[in-house]
């Protein structure tokens, strides 16, 4: 077993949105330093990394260099090549590990690996053409074609009724290949944050509450008002799913509840997840500083709920009328303002979020929408 990277180290951050942000916040405060690589030469990261490497997640020369001059890699974004991390790895360990990172990135391998391993999801067809699209509509309608890549926040999806729909879906996303998804009767919509070190030790967070509006989610809040016995199902299947793909680092994990009281997986995820930034004000350790302690192979701390908490997303669509006034908000007890630093802000932008602790989850929602009314009154 490798001994672990202690503080004083560098750790290098794959993405320089405000994942990596936060991330490199709780790093620095813990006493590493950060480097980060992200294409964009203004990435919200910036601010807060000793050094940025400005360059395409694809650049195997910017990736072997980068990786070359720090002690460990991790990830806020799973879209970079399956080259790129192998490259990273020749140099420094990349966690998630490259084959988990493969899996998850792309739907219809998530999806399928899912099934193939016994893990619950809905019924879903992998198609490649218009034709195989319209057929998998006909037998699955109504449904959702999704793009295997990307597409996330909404993007890259449509929903469809009828055989022809599906070809036009197909055609509209411009895939090469797409995930044809059976609509679920939904109830209730929580995921699951787990942490894994490199020798199997696991710890979760409570599951959060999330609720969506077109596909982008609005606000989220932990713990999730659900039975003890829904709560102790949806972290085993999710530790089971960490667990099975090897995962060191984090892996967030989203569940749909059924209205026929069935759990099933919709999508995971290997890094920090908006479903969970509460975690900084209402638990014991943040997911920030818990990704860092797993990838670093620190001990984790096993998560308490200190306090329920709340966040709702601020999207650019706050800016259309200039810089949002933020006072009423910071002026209500318990919520607080963070913001990512992000230029240009624009529709369905994620420039902040807002937070909220209470005496119960429900208290701790209804403050932070009261908080986010507030902005747009």
């Amino acid at each position: 077993m490798s001994a672990p990277i202690l503080p004083g180290a560098t750790i290098g951050i794959v993405g320089g949105g405000q994942l990596g942000r936060l991330t490199g916040m709780a790093a620095r405060a813990m006493g590493y330093d950060v480097h980060v690589l992200d294409p964009d030469p203004a990435c919200a990261a910036r601010a807060i990394a000793s050094r940025t490497v400005t360059a395409p997640y694809g650049d195997i020369a910017a990736v072997e260099d980068f990786a070359s001059r720090v002690h460990v890699v991790t990830l806020e974004i799973e879209q970079v090549p399956s080259e790129a991390l192998a490259a990273a790895a020749m140099h420094a360990p990349v966690h998630p590990a490259v084959a988990a990172v493969h899996t998850v990135q792309d739907r219809a391998r998530q999806k399928s690996w899912l099934a193939s391993h016994g893990f619950p999801v809905g019924l879903m067809r992998v198609v490649t053409s218009a034709h195989e699209c319209a057929d998998a509509v006909r037998a699955l309608a109504p449904c959702i074609v999704k793009s295997t890549m990307g597409g996330y926040d909404g993007r890259g999806q449509v929903r469809v009724h009828d055989r022809e729909g599906g070809a036009q879906a197909f055609t509209r996303i411009g895939a090469p290949c797409c995930v044809v998804e059976q609509f679920l009767d939904i109830a209730t919509e929580i995921s699951v944050m787990t942490a894994r070190r490199a020798g199997g030790q696991m710890a979760s967070f409570a599951p959060s509450l999330n609720h969506h509006d077109d596909g982008i989610l609005t606000w989220s809040v932990a713990p999730a008002p659900v039975d003890a016995h829904r709560t102790r199902e949806a972290v085993e299947l999710a530790q089971s799913i960490t667990d099975r793909l090897g995962i060191v680092g984090l892996l967030a994990v989203e569940l749909f509840i059924t209205a026929d009281g069935r759990l099933l997986v919709n999508e995971t995820a290997p890094r920090p997840h908006n479903t969970f930034h509460q975690t900084e004000r209402g638990a014991s350790v943040s997911q920030f500083e818990q990704l860092v302690r797993a990838v670093c192979d620190l001990p984790l701390e096993t998560p308490t709920t200190l306090v329920p908490a709340a966040i709702h997303n601020l999207l650019g669509d706050c800016w259309t009328n200039g810089e949002p006034d933020f006072t009423r908000a910071w002026a209500m007890p318990g919520v607080r303002v963070h913001l990512y630093g992000k230029p240009g802000a624009r529709p369905g932008r994620k420039m902040g979020h807002l937070s909220a602790v209470a005496d119960t989850s429900e208290h701790a929602r209804d403050l932070v929408r009261a908080a986010y009314a507030t902005l747009i009154a």
